[in-house]
């Protein structure tokens, strides 16, 4: 099976060890980041979604702008858009892209964040909502016949979209999330499920749960892990860059008042990374956990750390166990992004051709 590599395209640049400065938007900047990726060999690249941030649509619309052939992971948040009007968005988009896009969905696990937004609905509701949308964004991109939906959330009435996706029968469909609420969703909906970067045991337990819940609607998602790779040309000098990387994240959130310990984050996928984290900075064989333990795992906060060949390594570790994609993205974002394609990527995408070529031989 093919591996899938998806790296990060911010608006500006900045990073847990980089204070942003300048615009907002900076174009400049996104046409470059956008760039290295397509000349690095990466599938995607992530367009993140937050209740303060710039349009995802927008900044993906501008980098396909830019590039040729690099795709896009849209995250998007359901609730504030109607679902018809949100799948012809993304259907037209995905047009004028030449069917680049995909969605990842994201439906919010802090209720302070979503009351930002206007939402004051609890998580459960939440993701209930959730699986309605997904149901009519699905129906919109496929139908040839207007239909009706009725729900608990929704009511449309003859709902039709003109415009379809370019890819068949839709463009990808991403899910996050972790919690109880969320599972059920994703094993319904997730064309590619994605996780953090946990331990390998509770990679083994989340695709389980995954597809079993899947397996009740005739589904086999593929799975995606988000990682901060750290390398550098000897082992030592990578432990030592990732030491660095804590120290400097330390001394921004402390010049900008938060917290570096006592974290409680209410969403499942951050309490699931303090849980790794709590077992050491290093985990399994080289799973780096110290900027998830400062930052309340805020994010995707946990990485692998080594040589080029030894993450490379450490990635077809979790291959093994049914992820093929893999979000990485580092901590000087556009550097780092050249780094990955040019020293990372090709190598696993060649232990993973040797992985996959192995029953051939041994069947021969």
């Amino acid at each position: 099976m093919s591996v899938e590599f998806i790296g990060f395209i911010g608006w500006r640049h900045s990073s847990e060890i980089r204070p942003a400065s300048g615009p907002v938007v900076d174009r400049e900047y996104i046409e470059k980041v956008a760039r290295a990726h397509e000349a690095g060999g990466f599938d995607r690249a992530l367009v993140a979604f937050g209740s303060t941030s710039p349009e995802s649509q927008h900044i993906a619309g501008y980098a396909a702008a830019v590039t040729e052939r690099l795709g896009f992971m849209i995250a998007h948040r359901p609730g504030f858009t109607q679902p018809t009007v949100a799948a012809r968005q993304l259907a037209t988009l995905d047009q004028l892209t030449g069917g680049r896009i995909a969605v990842h969905i994201i439906t919010g696990g802090a209720d302070d964040e979503m009351a930002k937004d206007g939402d004051h609905t609890t998580k459960d509701v939440r993701y209930a909502r959730t699986s309605e949308y997904l149901d009519i964004v699905r129906q919109e991109w496929t139908s040839e016949t207007p239909f009706d939906y009725d729900g608990r959330f929704y009511q449309v009435k003859q709902a039709f979209g003109d415009v379809k996706p370019a890819q068949s029968p839709h463009l990808p469909i991403y899910f996050g999330g972790s919690s109880d609420e969320a599972i059920p969703v994703a094993g319904k909906h997730a064309d590619v499920y994605a996780l953090w970067g946990e331990t390998q045991a509770q990679v083994r337990e989340t695709i389980a749960r995954v597809r079993a819940a899947a397996a009740k609607h005739g589904r086999n998602p593929r799975f995606s892990l988000s990682l901060r790779p750290v390398i550098a040309d000897t082992e030592e000098a990578a432990w030592k860059r990732a030491d660095e990387i804590v120290e400097r994240t330390k001394a921004l959130r402390a010049r900008s008042g938060q917290s570096l310990t006592g974290h409680a984050p209410p969403n499942a996928g951050s309490q699931r990374l303090l849980q790794a984290a709590a077992q050491g900075t290093r985990v399994d064989k080289r799973l780096w956990t110290g900027l998830a333990a400062v930052t309340g795992a805020q994010g995707n906060s946990t990485g692998l750390v080594g040589t080029p060949e030894q993450v490379a390594e450490g990635l077809l570790d979790y291959y093994d166990l049914g992820v093929t994609t893999f979000l990485i993205r580092g901590f000087d974002p556009l550097e780092d992004a050249i780094g990955y394609g040019r020293d990372l990527i090709p190598l696993v995408r060649e232990l993973v051709a040797r992985r996959d070529a192995e029953p051939v031989r041994a069947a021969g």
